[in-house]
């Protein structure tokens, strides 16, 4: 049997170490189908029920494996669908390769049926993309695509028209000459990380030994440096802030740490930015400029593995560009250290933040506080648990009840910020790492999007854990048109209210719906507990407020005079918040 384009396709992936793709056929694909079929022992192919599931699910496994990503859809609307996936890729800078069709090469042009240009379509997503026109092009121009996609962290796209996916690779129709042919064997990809330069770093570490208020700032590209982070923390008594994407970088109780930085965050971090006088940025181009210290009041060091992005949002005295590792490891024997009062401080803070949030998780509230909700998967989770969440009120909850200890891991949808990829990261990630607990803590709104990928999470026996925080209603844009000085319009559902329990027994998996407090800790035990797929659907208080960890005089302002204007349900927010504030007495 001859070997055909998409043959040759499926075997260079192979060889590049992918055993994965994710993705829905079509006409528009069925070569490059084929050539996965003779491969099937090696390369597994996924199917799901959205095509932009199966993006959100390679950039999920691409995240949590460091590897490269792979989707595959079909020409015009399939390949359309993939792109909220490929653009949260993107924007969190993780390896994605997208797989495409296109019509015959001689109907292009003649508005046929799904003629879609995507080479054009993806301009903007993907830092390599090309239209295939000839076999001669394979295997190079996939080693391009994969090269790009992992050395530069981002999104490449290869698109197929059908006749070139069938074509023999011997066919040279065009008698073009033959481009340099690869080496023989498993590609090798060459990613050396360079050492940071002695000069960089005797003026960081110049800067940060003359801070008197330093803080750290660490971002997802320092995961993989935790313990060099906590050592120079401790060497120079500052603060670590972390970004949402970074929340794993350092252990939340770890006593260096005050936490989230942003909407998201805690009040120590907000409190200790405004403070510091030297700020030591790793691994983070963090996006929200007004969170960061003012123009003038710091001067900052910024170590990043990608020159480009340093400066981006602060004028840099000492850049290092580096690896956060080795950036961090050269900088340490080179400071002073100080005299650590600063961060006791914060520390004391950071115990009293801890313990107001502790307070929020009061079982004995009803309706169920999302809060508590979050806090019972906290406590029955494994220390090495992953949790994949949505974008929405539960990005909060998340955020500020989940625990990072042991080697417990944390993805979402970070600078895109979009809805629906939480269920689809966990099928992708527990694909990945089959013996781990991986948990899926999403909203009604963006579980209901993709909802259809719990039942491939069945078909593909992944035991994945579902947990819906449902208060029926798209709870983010509700508290940001109040914070906006609006009255809340067209957020909440109407009855009747889902019940995706439901869904998830008629897919043959657990089950779970729970209205009362005391039911909360026994069916997310029994989920866990739960040999394959499980969802438990849990009606939270739909006014329960994602408050900023530091109010600001304007988002007050706002929140008053919306409420003046009259919000329907003005009675059970004002009481929810009360509530809250005599909890955190209680504590």
């Amino acid at each position: 049997m001859a070997e055909i384009v998409g043959e040759s396709l499926a075997k260079r992936l192979v060889e590049w170490g992918v055993d994965t793709v994710f993705g829905l056929p079509g006409d528009g694909i069925n070569g490059l189908m084929e050539g996965f079929r003779r491969h099937a022992e090696e390369i597994k192919f996924v199917l799901v029920h959205h095509e932009e599931a199966a993006a959100f699910m390679a950039t999920g496994y691409a995240k949590a494996t460091g590897r490269l990503g792979v989707c595959a859809a079909t020409s015009g609307p399939g390949a359309i669908h993939l792109l909220n996936g490929l653009y949260d890729a993107k924007l969190d800078h993780v390896p994605v390769l997208a797989i495409t069709g296109m019509q015959e090469t001689s109907v292009l042009g003649t508005r046929y049926q799904q003629e879609v240009h995507l080479d054009r379509l993806y301009e903007d997503v993907a830092d390599y993309n090309l239209m295939v026109t000839n076999p001669r092009q394979l295997p190079g121009v996939v080693d391009l695509a994969v090269r790009n996609a992992l050395v530069k962290k981002t999104v490449s796209h290869l698109t197929f028209p059908n006749d070139i996916q069938v074509a023999a690779m011997g066919e040279d129709p065009y008698r073009h000459p033959s481009p340099g042919r690869p080496l023989d064997g498993r590609p090798n990809l060459d990613r050396p990380h360079l050492p940071p330069g002695e000069e960089e770093l005797r003026a960081a570490a110049e800067l940060l030994n003359a801070a008197r208020r330093p803080v750290i700032l660490v971002g997802v590209g320092a995961l993989h440096a935790r313990d060099e982070v906590i050592a120079v923390a401790e060497k120079l008594g500052a603060p670590v802030v972390k970004t949402l994407l970074g929340k794993a970088v350092v252990p939340d109780e770890h006593p260096v740490t005050t936490g989230g930085l942003g909407l998201l965050g805690t009040k120590p971090s907000e409190e200790a930015m405004e403070e510091c006088d030297t700020l030591l940025m790793v691994g983070t181009s963090f996006p929200y400029a007004k969170y960061l210290p003012q123009p003038g009041q710091a001067r900052v060091v910024q170590i990043d593995s990608d020159p480009s992005l340093i400066g981006l949002r602060l004028p840099v005295e000492a850049p290092i560009a580096a690896d956060a590792k080795r950036g961090l490891r050269g900088l340490l024997p080179l400071l002073r250290g100080g005299d650590g009062s600063f961060l006791a401080r914060y520390r004391k803070e950071m115990d009293a933040w801890r313990a107001e949030m502790k307070s929020l998780r009061d079982e004995r509230r009803d309706p169920i506080a999302p809060q508590y909700l979050m806090g019972v998967v906290d406590d029955l989770a494994a220390d090495d648990a992953i949790l994949t969440c949505d974008s929405g009120t539960i990005a909060t909850w998340s955020a500020r009840h989940w625990t990072i200890r042991g080697d417990r891991r944390y993805y979402l949808s970070g600078n895109l910020a979009t809805m629906a990829p939480g269920l689809p990261y966990a099928i992708g990630i527990q694909h990945a790492f089959p013996g781990r607990q991986v948990i899926a803590f999403v909203g009604d709104g963006g579980f209901a999007m993709l909802m259809a990928e719990f039942l491939t999470a069945v078909r593909h026996e992944l035991p994945v854990k579902v947990i819906v925080n449902n208060n029926n209603a798209y709870g983010q844009i509700l508290w940001e048109q109040i914070i906006l000085g609006y009255p809340e319009y067209a957020v909440r559902h109407r009855r009747p209210e889902a019940d995706f329990a439901s869904w998830a027994r008629g897919c043959g998996a657990y089950g779970a719906k729970v209205t009362r407090p005391g039911d909360v800790a026994g069916a997310v035990r029994d989920a866990l507990a739960h040999g394959g797929p499980a969802l438990v659907d849990v009606d939270v208080n739909p006014n329960e407020p994602p408050m900023p960890g530091k109010v600001k005089y304007e988002q007050a302002k706002y929140f008053t005079e919306a409420f003046l204007r009259g919000q329907p349900h003005k009675a059970a927010t004002v009481a929810t918040v009360v509530r809250d504030k005599i909890s955190e007495l209680r504590a």
